[in-house]
């Protein structure tokens, strides 16, 4: 039996008494994986990244073991709620136009001590201001430096199109509009490198990409170290208490953590590890989320049809965006159809050995957005179900 087919004999007898659709943690995967995590990041401590889990009984799990610290948010909603919840370090990663949201941060000391916010303009300050409703406190905020690599003058570009925030200076002049704007505090600095940590170096069947992939991200990896150093000296220079300095991703931990000027690394998706990262010759994770479709029909020779199914991720749209049919290995979509709204079928020999009521395990793309489709995820150690525990969207939370 190999590895896969023992996997699959566990969470079948783990789940047997429950009806599929469904989706899984297996703890034993998700510990080894958080494990992975902290070893890379080399004594530097590691920043959750809410988006890639969606589950506040997950992000209590991993914020209990040593080498994690903080929450990375992906809305100011969801930033207030783990707040209150009890988080105690919530930082924003991505600006906010939350009137809403800022005037309840600025009237609560518990809340602004708790989070910090995003900005990369000087507009995101005024809109703050504008939005306070006669709320005194001081809000923490986070400046966020554009990681991406700029050639030939800027006109070739690699990365995301993030913070307009590229250069020391432009990052030294917005630390000084916060320092001497009452009523705000600067307290770090973010950069994700996304073409770096988010990029997988060693795509299936294409050596020459993938080695154009890795002689990017080398020549991404140096040039960032110096510039960020440099960033970081100059807002040091303006605030020089700032607390942290944030980078790095699940593909680039060991890379990021290695930078003198970083103090923190933030990670999220290397602990379910989706198959998205299955492609990185930085690191190896164990797939540790995944979701069962129950069979419904068997049309003919060598096909099933399973329930639903059709969770494309977000980005650009493409094959890779899809989740894949895991156990039992050896099932493939149908071309013609791929996975659907309501039925999906699934191509290959050990589908004849698929009766009704069967459950297929699938892998999703992108780590956290599979809690968009559960209201709960089954945890499963060894061959049991030990706890089941609600999603962000099973505790009725849907942030964006």
């Amino acid at each position: 039996m190999t590895a896969r087919a023992a996997d699959r004999a566990r969470y079948d007898r783990a789940t047997a008494h429950l009806d599929a659709p469904l989706a899984i943690v297996d703890l034993d995967a998700f510990d080894a994986n958080a494990a992975d995590l902290v070893r890379r990041a080399a004594g530097k401590p590691v920043r959750v990244a809410s988006k890639s889990v969606r589950c506040r009984a997950l992000l209590e799990r991993v914020l209990a073991m040593d080498g994690f610290q903080g929450i990375m948010s992906f809305t100011l909603a969801e930033s207030l709620w783990l707040a209150r919840s009890g988080f105690d370090d919530v930082l924003l990663a991505y600006p906010s136009a939350d009137r809403g949201g800022f005037a309840e941060l600025a009237a609560d000391p518990k809340l602004a001590g708790a989070v910090t916010v995003m900005v990369d303009d000087p507009a995101h300050l005024d809109l703050i201001d504008a939005a306070r409703d006669g709320g005194r406190e001081v809000v923490r905020v986070c400046l966020e430096l554009d990681t991406s690599l700029k050639l030939l003058g800027g006109r070739f570009r690699v990365g995301a199109r993030r913070s307009p925030l590229h250069s020391p200076a432009q990052l030294a002049e917005l630390a000084r509009s916060v320092a001497r704007r009452p009523g705000f505090r600067l307290v770090g600095i973010m950069a994700y490198e996304g073409h770096i940590a988010g990029v997988g170096d060693a795509v299936a069947g294409r050596p020459l990409r993938s080695r154009a992939i890795r002689l990017m991200q080398a020549a991404a990896r140096r040039e960032l170290a110096e510039r960020r150093a440099e960033v970081v000296r100059a807002v040091r220079e303006v605030v020089p208490g700032l607390e942290f300095v944030n980078g790095g991703g699940t593909g680039s931990v060991q890379h990021t953590a290695a930078e003198e000027s970083v103090t923190e690394i933030a990670a999220g998706s290397g602990l379910y590890v989706p198959r998205l990262f299955d492609n990185y010759t930085s690191f190896t994770g164990r797939p540790a989320a995944l979701f069962a479709q129950p069979v419904v029909r068997r049309p003919g020779v060598g096909v099933v049809t399973v329930l639903g199914g059709g969770y494309p991720a977000s980005g650009a749209a493409g094959r890779d965006r899809l989740p894949v049919p895991y156990l039992p290995e050896g099932l493939e979509y149908d071309p013609q159809e791929g996975p659907g709204e309501v039925q999906t079928p699934l191509l290959g020999s050990p589908a004849d050995d698929l009766l009704i009521g069967d459950k297929v395990w699938f892998r999703h793309a992108k780590a956290g957005e599979l809690c968009e489709r559960f209201d709960a995820l089954h945890l499963v150690e060894g061959d049991e179900v030990t706890a089941t525990v609600p999603t962000y969207r099973g505790e009725g939370q849907t942030f964006l």
